[in-house]
């Protein structure tokens, strides 16, 4: 195998094993609705084997960024579905990330009354919401009854994604976000079922995916983890933890055969994500992360050496929207533009030039 050949990664049949990873671009407008721009960004990027699209909310008060989309109502639905049709129509695959935010938001991004998380710990920094920087608040520790409340959210959105016509989803359990609270020590006090032991920890992860892959069917579902991935105050430094917590994860996980397990790490051929992977069983996609940018020399090798079944591409994409194209035949690529990942327009957003046809 190599990366420009087909994988299966559970239902979804890609093309190749570049998969564009799940970026937060913002721009989605104040009511969370994909319009054309949003349509015509993903329709760009069809030919890679599987688009990842950027993390979207599942309940109003999930939402973690201005301009971010939802997936809460029909208006919502329509948009993801005019992108589903122009993925489609180019041959590709996409699958929506679900993300609850959990404590890293604020009330004026979310427009809702609290902001929650496991437990009511706030992270120590600034959110950045319509205007300006503000102290993240004090979460809302959810109940027990709320926690099952936010899973039924889950499913709805899940629900909602494939009857737009998207592929799958995947479940954001990784960056400092509300899934990912749940398994960190360091973001998680409780002293109910969902707290205190690894086993606790990892409970409300397995009962969101379960429940999503029994509502959509586990082979058209993703997991993204990010292990010891210290952003937005995650501290998870006891790697003894960090193995019983996460391999107690996988393993529970093993039996539903979901689509794949997406860890985000900056070494995937390393102990740790093989380990996970061995224990998980099914399809690994590898993301080297947040610190650099993934090169077609890693792709390549990263499958080459059989340590992953598919590549997610952050920055290479979001310049290169014929990227797969371009690493075929080792072309030049465009380099990305950081200042405009984030904004309301087209600049850096649709506007990357493709390669000239002779």
């Amino acid at each position: 195998m190599d990366l420009f050949s087909p994988v299966a990664l559970g239902d979804l049949r890609l093309a190749n094993r570049v998969v564009m990873a799940p970026l937060t671009r913002m721009r989605s407008g104040a009511a969370g609705v994909p319009g054309a721009l949003v349509v015509e960004h993903y329709r760009q990027r069809a030919g890679v084997g599987l688009i990842i699209t950027e993390g979207t909310y599942p309940n109003p008060e999930s939402r973690a960024y201005p301009g971010q989309p939802g997936i809460t109502n029909a208006e919502q639905e329509d948009g993801w579905r005019r992108v589903a049709e122009a993925v489609h129509a180019r041959g590709g695959r996409v699958v929506m990330q679900l993300m609850h935010s959990g404590r890293v938001s604020h009330p004026d991004i979310t427009g809702t009354d609290r902001i929650v998380a496991p437990s009511a710990l706030a992270i120590d920094g600034d959110a950045h919401t319509p205007a300006g920087k503000k102290p993240y608040p004090v979460p809302h520790a959810l109940t027990t009854e709320e926690a099952q409340a936010t899973l039924v959210d889950f499913v709805a959105a899940a629900r909602r994604a494939v009857a737009a016509g998207l592929d799958g989803v995947e479940i954001h359990g990784a960056n400092g976000y509300l899934l990912h609270e749940f398994l960190s020590p360091n973001t998680n006090e409780r002293t109910d079922q969902y707290g205190g032991s690894p086993e606790n920890r990892a409970r409300f992860v397995l009962e969101v995916t379960t429940a999503v892959a029994e509502a959509i069917g586990a082979g058209r579902v993703g997991i993204r983890l990010s292990p010891m991935h210290h952003v937005q105050g995650m501290h998870e430094v006891d790697e003894a933890d960090v193995r019983a917590t996460y391999g107690y994860l996988v393993d529970q996980l093993r039996p539903l055969g979901l689509a794949y397990l997406s860890v985000l790490h900056s070494e995937p051929g390393g102990e740790l994500v093989q380990e996970l992977r061995g224990r998980f069983g099914g399809p690994l996609v590898a993301n080297s992360g947040f610190g650099r940018v993934t090169t077609r020399e890693e792709a390549v090798q990263l499958i080459d050496a059989a340590h992953a079944d598919a590549v997610a591409v952050g920055r290479a994409v979001i310049a290169n929207p014929d990227l797969v194209e371009r690493w075929a035949g080792e072309h030049p690529e465009n380099e990305p533009n950081a200042a405009t990942f984030y904004g309301a327009g087209a600049e850096g957003y649709t506007d990357y030039p493709f390669l000239a046809v002779s």
